[in-house]
């Protein structure tokens, strides 16, 4: 998993990455590949930058230094192969006031039509997240445990091939950390890849762990 390795199928490469706030480097330099099939979990304390990593690898933040490419090339959130091939929770996601939770997934399915028989089921999601408990509801008026789950099930409704997650598990109770755990463990079976950030041992299971530490910055 760590940068040398050599994969045929290599999705995402992190290579010698640098991540800081103003002027302190909390991470001086992460190299890691994940290939198809592959997940990989980043822990570490708060403010070591995990989150900053995931969002590094989506587009949303340049790096430090160092460089992130994936399918071989450079990242580009601009790029409408980039997000045909990424999917990412990673801050709550803009809900629609007027559409029910039925009609947001409805809506991710509609975007990303058409969606292959090789996917989850249209309904399946909703149904194994227990979305389909409160699909007529609107998002103003579900709990924080149920916003996650439906934004879990939209996050997964898209077809992708690098899952990005920022402490899926946050809201979920036992069963739904375990949900979550086999849905990634799916998700890697269709030969996708995953970069998580997460300390829950559910939900990584099935993750190659990589701890974060100031070990990674210049002392």
């Amino acid at each position: 998993m760590l940068a040398g390795a050599l994969y045929t199928r290599r999705v995402l490469t992190i290579d010698q990455v640098k991540i800081g706030y103003g002027d302190r480097v909390v991470i001086e330099e992460l190299s890691l590949d994940v290939a198809a099939g592959e997940g990989v979990a980043l822990r570490g304390p708060n403010g070591i930058g995990k989150s900053t990593v995931l969002r590094c690898v989506a587009g949303l933040l340049e790096p430090a230094g160092g460089a992130v490419r994936v399918d071989g090339e450079p990242v580009d959130e601009r790029r409408g192969s980039f997000r045909r091939t990424v999917a990412a929770l990673l801050d709550p996601p803009a809900w629609y006031p007027g559409l029910s939770a039925q009609e947001h997934l409805s809506l991710v399915r509609l975007a990303n039509a058409p969606v292959g028989a090789d996917w989850f089921a249209e309904g399946e999601l909703a149904e194994r997240l227990g979305v389909t408990g409160f699909a007529d509801a609107g998002p103003g008026s579900l709990s924080s445990g149920q916003r996650q789950r439906l934004a879990l099930a939209m996050v997964l409704d898209r077809p992708s091939r690098l899952l990005l997650l920022d402490e899926p598990e946050r809201h979920l109770d036992r069963e739904g950390r375990e949900t979550v755990a086999m849905l990634i463990g799916e998700y890697l079976g269709r030969g996708g890849a995953a970069l998580l950030a997460s300390h829950d041992p559910t939900v990584t299971a099935g993750c190659e762990i990589i701890e974060l530490s100031t070990d990674w910055a210049d002392e």
